[in-house]
């Protein structure tokens, strides 16, 4: 039997305060889940907080509320030697710990509605790799990946493990404490740690490396949202894990479910985008209720 405790609850620092799910709210789900048979999973920021990586958006505990950082500016990153050298330093800082992060329950549980066939394609709004390393086989990351570095100027690639190990040799002196990760991998340096450290050039023709993220101010490439697209129609509906839908890219696959007749629904902490046009909404968090939804269906 599903077991409810009647309490807001915390439980993890990046996690925002929950009301935990009750049985109404199991029934409501495992009933979704079981009217379908071949989802779209669309997760975002949310999913991940419960390894340990904050989001931007969470009230009290989203990156926007625990400082006054932005994220970097596409545009910014492109025009500025200096924002590019600040961005690298804090990213080689924090990457030991980014990519050392575990794949929590939310993201295993996705992995075996996939092995039973339940889930057709995982959409991730997320860098972090964590469906990956969970086994997911069918993920199209939205915006991108931090473990994957590009040139602007030329078709050089490299794996961010490798191109970690460059930067350490051009940057033997470079040691600082990790406070507080953010979202993209990065953390807070003084001004005097960033402007010692040695920015990364491509090898092939000196051009300035980027991580394959979709930086704000950036687009994602047509061809994604093609293929994106493409999988929306051939789903039976739609299941948003994590996410509140607020940039464009992932509340337009909202709007392409909705013109298809698709059923759509939400299980996120707190309000989203497309509460008013959703087909059910569950405010709670997804590791509190995803596992004992996958355990029904899969036994």
């Amino acid at each position: 039997m599903y077991l409810v405790q009647k309490k807001i609850i915390r439980q993890i620092a990046f996690v925002p305060a929950y009301k935990p799910p009750d049985q109404k709210d199991f029934k409501k789900l495992r009933d979704f889940l079981l009217r379908h048979n071949k989802f779209l999973i669309l997760t975002g920021a949310g999913i991940s907080t419960e390894s340990g990586i904050p989001d931007y958006r969470s009230e009290e505990v989203g990156l926007y509320a625990r400082s006054n950082h932005k994220p970097i500016q596409y545009q910014e990153f492109v025009k500025y030697p200096k924002v590019r050298q600040r961005y690298w330093a804090r990213n080689f800082v924090g990457w030991p710990r980014f990519s050392s992060i575990k794949p929590n329950a939310t993201h295993n549980a996705i992995r075996e509605l996939e092995k039973i066939g339940k889930v057709t394609t995982v959409v991730t709004q997320n860098v972090d790799r964590l469906h990956h390393k969970a086994g997911t086989e069918n993920v199209i990351e939205l915006h991108g990946t931090g473990y994957i570095v590009k040139c602007l100027y030329c078709p050089y690639e490299i794996d961010r493990f490798e191109l970690q190990e460059i930067l350490m040799k051009n940057n033997p002196s470079m040691h600082a404490s990790v406070n507080m990760i953010r979202p993209d991998g990065d953390v807070d340096l003084s001004k005097e740690e960033v402007e010692r450290f040695r920015t990364p050039l491509c090898p092939v023709c000196e051009g300035p490396l980027k991580p394959d993220i979709i930086f704000f101010g950036d687009n994602v490439p047509k061809e994604r949202v093609e293929k994106v697209r493409k999988q929306v129609s051939a789903s039976d509906a739609v299941f948003v894990l994590g996410s509140s839908l607020t940039v464009y890219s992932s509340y337009r696959i909202i709007l392409q479910a909705k013109e298809e007749n698709k059923e759509v629904a939400v299980l996120n902490i707190g309000p989203t985008r497309a509460d008013d046009i959703v087909d059910l909404k569950i405010s709670t968090k997804c590791g509190e209720i995803l596992t004992d939804l996958t355990n029904t269906l899969c036994t």
